[in-house]
């Protein structure tokens, strides 16, 4: 193997902490701070320290050697990009204050590319004319940026950060299909070899538009994702992409609707509390304004409506709640009794649970009086069903029944089957076999690079400190001379040698540094094995612990490098 340069702690860019960063939250902030791999430049800034961007270096070299194993070429486009694409497929909008915005000094609007759909394909659009130069994989690993609103948790959610994101161009469906599983395929082996633990879920689309769409999600109690988790069969899904199927029932022997005097009842609770039945017997309507537009969502009374969920529906309209002004110029709409039936220029939309035939307790649409008897489909009609409750623990599972258990995770992957969305804007063709156009077709694959690295600290670190995986480690052993000369001879003797035969040595030869500080700091920064020379190093002996499993070994020097380099 060849000869790696050791590398000595006493001349290291990195000085460790005793003490969490004021401002940390996470686990992962904490410890990336305290063991000096990153530093905060500003807010959803950081920059990366030696050690840092080794392990960082390492998520990439595994990310990249995946890519190219599926035959996918790397490319590098700018992070800087004009306006006019994004205007063309309507995301520069569509993205809305995330999007960083600047002009430069002719007055001419460009971005900082948060994804990069439209760049690749006016690159392939340049580049490929026929369906023999089709189908193509390109990918890069390139800076992100997105204007966070409240940048936190490290680098888990920054206004810069590190992508892998790949773009597959076809001619045909079948052919997405098909460079969709070999992402999906490589994405498995990427996350494997990081050693992160990990779930595939169902996801939904959001602005990348498209069809099919899945995430790969590291639970951690640090996520902002929620998943749902089925402990009886394989479906697994983010909470936002759950869908139950709309099941109607016989309402043939449900009384006709009846109003009942209901004063003081304006909430769900009231209600249920006065006339005595649960919460689920009732109907609740929220109300929003969808670009100015009233629209009333219908739910049952024991679930809450997720927003986001409606947001992502009426994507890119913007979604608001009704106000108190919005009622005043609205005296038809009573606050705390509308109901479905007789509602006048309002779209009504509800969740699945309301399907026809079910019967509900719900507003009268006048002061102090409900309805009962009020069936879906008989008393009044649904404009559109859409799954938008919160998902609770213990929901079914769609797939088979079971109740579903949630988890916290971080998005660290996700794959896109795109469609036609961004080659129909930007109008990518290429010659068919019959010579006429074929409009392709696209598939977006991402890789957090960097938030893999939070991701690992989050869910490998124990209370000592961080706790690598092997193969992002930033050394392979950290070698630890416990202060006398000696014993500092030792450590950069067995670090020379091991260095030697290819084993990347870490050595904390810091002069002047007590052994317990080292030895604090040898766990704090996490290598996989820490070698001491210390009490015994005039006989030649010396220790070698797992960092992982805290397991001990006295041995030889002979020993530990070949122990060290099998």
């Amino acid at each position: 193997m060849a000869n790696v340069p050791v590398q000595r702690m006493s001349q290291l860019m990195a000085k460790t902490l005793r003490d969490d960063p004021a401002d940390a939250e996470v686990l992962s902030h904490k410890l990336l701070v305290r063991a000096g791999y990153v530093r905060r430049t500003a807010a959803g800034i950081w920059s990366w320290l030696p050690l840092g961007k080794r392990v960082l270096a390492n998520v990439e070299r595994i990310v990249r050697e995946e890519m190219d194993a599926i035959g996918a070429q790397e490319v590098l486009l700018p992070a800087l990009l004009p306006r006019e694409p994004y205007e063309a497929t309507g995301r520069w909008d569509e993205y809305g204050q995330e999007l960083f915005r600047l002009q430069d000094r002719k007055g001419g609007d460009y971005l900082l590319g948060p994804t990069h759909e439209e760049i690749f394909t006016l690159l392939v659009k340049d580049q490929a004319s026929s369906y023999k130069d089709l189908p193509v994989i390109l990918y890069q690993i390139q800076h992100k940026y997105r204007d966070e609103a409240r940048p936190r948790a490290g680098i888990l959610r920054g206004r810069e950060f590190l992508m892998k994101d790949s773009y597959s161009f076809d001619t045909e469906d079948e052919g997405l299909a098909r460079s969709y599983a070999l992402h999906r395929e490589a994405y498995q082996k990427i996350f494997a070899r990081l050693g992160l633990d990990y779930r595939i879920c169902a996801a939904t689309a959001g602005a990348m538009g498209g069809s099919k769409s899945e995430e790969f999600l590291a639970p951690a109690e640090a996520g902002e994702d929620t998943f749902a988790d089925c402990p009886n069969c394989d479906f697994a899904a983010n909470t936002e992409a759950i869908t139950y199927a709309l099941k109607p029932v016989d309402a043939t022997d449900v009384p006709a609707a009846e109003d009942i005097p209901t004063p003081d009842t304006p909430t769900i609770e009231t209600l249920a509390a006065s006339l005595g039945v649960p919460a689920s017997a009732t109907l609740k309507n929220l109300l929003v304004k969808v670009d100015g537009e009233i629209v009333a969502v219908g739910v049952p009374g024991d679930r809450e409506v997720d927003l986001d969920k409606v947001e992502a529906h009426f994507a890119p309209a913007v979604v608001e709640l009704v106000t108190e002004a919005d009622f005043a110029t609205r005296p038809d709409l009573v606050r705390g009794y509308v109901g479905p039936q007789g509602l006048d220029k309002v779209t009504y939309i509800a969740d699945p649970r309301v399907a026809p035939g079910t019967s509900w307790i719900t507003g009268a649409n006048k002061p102090g009086t409900h309805t009962k008897n009020v069936v879906a489909g008989r008393d009044f009609e649904v404009g559109g069903y859409v799954d938008v409750v919160v998902v609770q623990e213990g929901d079914p599972c769609p797939k088979c029944g079971t109740g579903l258990v949630l988890d916290r995770a971080i998005e660290i992957g996700h794959i896109f089957q795109l469609g036609r969305k961004y080659t129909d804007a930007l109008k990518l063709d290429v010659l068919g076999q019959n010579g006429k156009p074929v409009r392709v077709t696209m598939g977006s694959y991402g890789v957090g690079v960097s938030r893999a690295v939070a991701a690992l600290a989050e869910q490998t670190a124990d209370d000592k400190g961080l706790c690598w995986p092997k193969e992002v480690a930033p050394a392979d052993v950290h070698v630890v001379a416990a202060g006398k000369a000696l014993q500092t001879e030792l450590a950069l003797d067995i670090s020379g040698k091991l260095a030697a035969a290819g084993v990347r040595v870490l050595v904390d030869d810091r002069p002047g540094v007590s052994p317990g500080v080292k030895f604090t700091d040898s766990e704090l920064i996490g290598v996989p094995q820490i070698l001491v020379a210390g009490r015994r190093a005039a006989d030649g002996v010396v220790e070698l612990k797992d960092r992982r499993t805290g397991e001990r070994e006295e041995l030889t020097v002979e020993e530990a490098v070949a122990r060290l380099t099998a």
